[in-house]
């Protein structure tokens, strides 16, 4: 049988190491890279091409449902396993609409983190049974009326373009315009072109405002 190809995703450096050590201990998974951030990630793909990435959903600089994202478009076979701390159904929607085919757990069971792993390589979609069960319910919520079907933050975030998702982190993160148009290779002209454009679409017009909306819409996390 051929050998899963795994690529490890985290900026945490020992629970790289403790994925890998549990991988390891499962016939025909096979860890052939690590990445620390979601934009290392998208340069180790070409390289490896994995079968699976398992990718932590919070780093700073690219998150990981934007590298999802930017990894189901450009390379479609991969399949995109999101870790987290958050089982709310509003992160886990999230990384499916950027095209992650699972969802897992940080305090998942050892057995878990093989089916998942197991399940997206045969092209299945795989949640967390806590996961699952908060989407059910919001779902059985929305349907009976007892939530909103328009939901202006999501509206909200779905008018974002993806490059601007990626500065409004950056800036989230602390980063000032010469560091944001450093790491991407912009113009600090342009970042504040796109940093007007956010405070006008979102009509959020103080940084402090900004920072909230990220966390609200789970760019950025306070705890992760």
């Amino acid at each position: 049988m051929k050998a899963i190809r795994v690529l490890l995703v985290d900026d945490h450096r020992l629970v790289r190491a403790g994925i890998r050590s549990l991988l390891e201990k499962v016939a025909a998974v096979n860890v052939v890279a690590e990445a620390d951030n979601g934009r290392e990630a998208l340069q180790v793909v070409e390289k490896y091409q994995p079968d699976v990435v398992l990718m932590d959903i919070a780093m700073a600089g690219l998150n990981g449902v934007e590298a999802a994202s930017r990894l189901s478009r450009d390379f479609p076979e991969i399949r995109v396993i999101i870790l987290s701390m958050h089982a709310t159904e509003e992160y886990v929607l999230r990384a499916l609409r950027a095209g992650a085919a699972g969802y897992l757990l940080k305090d998942s069971a050892t057995v878990e983190l093989e089916l998942a792993v197991q399940a997206v390589a045969r092209g299945e979609t795989y949640l967390s049974p806590a996961v699952s069960k908060h989407v059910i319910n919001g779902y059985v919520k929305r349907i009976s009326g007892k939530q909103s079907q328009d939901d202006p933050e999501s509206g909200r975030q779905e008018e974002l373009t993806a490059r601007q998702r990626e500065v409004l982190q950056l800036i989230a993160e602390g980063n000032t315009s010469k560091e944001i148009a450093q790491k991407l290779s912009l113009s600090a002209k342009t970042v504040e072109v796109h940093r007007l454009q956010l405070m006008e679409r979102l009509d959020i017009h103080r940084l402090a405002g900004l920072v909230r909306y990220a966390i609200r819409i789970g760019l950025v996390t306070r705890n992760e």
